[in-house]
């Protein structure tokens, strides 16, 4: 069976209401995203990073930098959930900033960089929380009803996953 190269491991499917233990382990997927990312990218050329993970896909420079933006975006959107009452998060085109300038040039490391900090915050703040806290609820105009960050955490869990996959996938079906 061959797996789908925009899903390596699957599509996101949220569990439910999240067990203690389940949380311990989406907090500990995100504590090592980073990580992860880094040891996928390690030793690539420019041309490799400049190479799409899969056809019409971003390249692997483009998926880095989405990372970083991506998650620098639901740390922002868990703030806003702690601190204010239903908040209404602000979507963005994730498309359109997989192009800019920045993306297109800095290195990947600059990401790379961003992840480490901004995921040793945003997995202290999760491992602070209590279960009231992932109970907070936010809108998001792309989303029906108003999810809570139990779902979020989980989204962000595998989201981290999915990404590093893309790249890893990309390496191993090319020799790399």
């Amino acid at each position: 069976m061959e797996t789908d190269p925009r899903y390596p491991i699957g599509r996101f499917e949220p569990t439910g209401p999240m067990t203690p233990e389940a949380r311990d382990e989406a907090i500990g997927a995100i504590a090592l995203t980073p990580g992860a990312l880094r040891a996928a990218l390690e030793g690539l050329t420019t041309e490799q990073l400049d190479t799409p993970y899969r056809a019409g896909g971003w390249t692997v420079q483009q998926v880095a930098h989405h990372l970083a933006d991506s998650h620098l975006n639901a740390f922002v959107r868990f703030k806003l959930a702690l601190t204010e009452d239903i908040p209404e998060i602000r979507p963005y085109d994730e498309g359109a900033w997989a192009g800019t300038a920045d993306v297109l040039a800095v290195p990947v490391e600059a990401s790379l960089a961003i992840l480490d900090g901004l995921h040793a915050r945003w997995a202290s703040l999760l491992r602070s929380m209590g279960s009231d806290e992932f109970g907070r609820r936010f809108r998001h105009p792309e989303h029906e009803g108003t999810p809570d960050l139990d779902w979020l955490l989980q989204l962000y869990a595998w989201h981290g996953a999915h990404h590093v996959a893309h790249v890893v996938g990309l390496r191993d079906r090319m020799g790399w």
